[in-house]
């Protein structure tokens, strides 16, 4: 099996997991997830347990968002994961700062097949 260093992208100054890892994923990731509401918005948002809180923003559990609570169902569109809290957190904020379309970007691969189909 390799081992991974992991690391965090360069905008992301707060926690770095230095221990090596067979893998490229923390044990107890943080997800940093893009929400696609009915009427079309974005909601980014971020969890320990990502199925919990689609499940949240759909009103099938309580404890969802008043922003996605009148614009539902929602749908998951990306997600990325975090070794920390911290880091999740400031991308979530960059994800936020940024105009609709470079949202997507910012996941990576996914986020641009989805661009490009829009």
């Amino acid at each position: 099996m390799v081992d991974y260093d992991v690391q965090t992208p360069d905008f992301l100054s707060g926690c770095v997991l230095k221990k090596k890892t067979s893998s490229p994923f923390p044990e107890d990731p943080w997800h940093v997830y893009l929400l696609e509401c009915a009427d079309g918005t974005f909601y980014c948002g971020v969890s320990k347990d990502l199925r919990r809180r689609l499940e949240q923003h759909n009103g099938d559990l309580p404890g969802g968002a008043k922003y996605t609570a009148g614009r539902r169902p929602v749908r998951v569109l990306a997600s990325r994961l975090f070794g920390c809290k911290g880091d999740a957190l400031r991308f979530e904020m960059k994800v936020k700062s940024c105009p609709r379309m470079e949202k997507l970007e910012l996941f990576g691969p996914a986020g641009q097949a989805l661009k490009e189909n829009a």
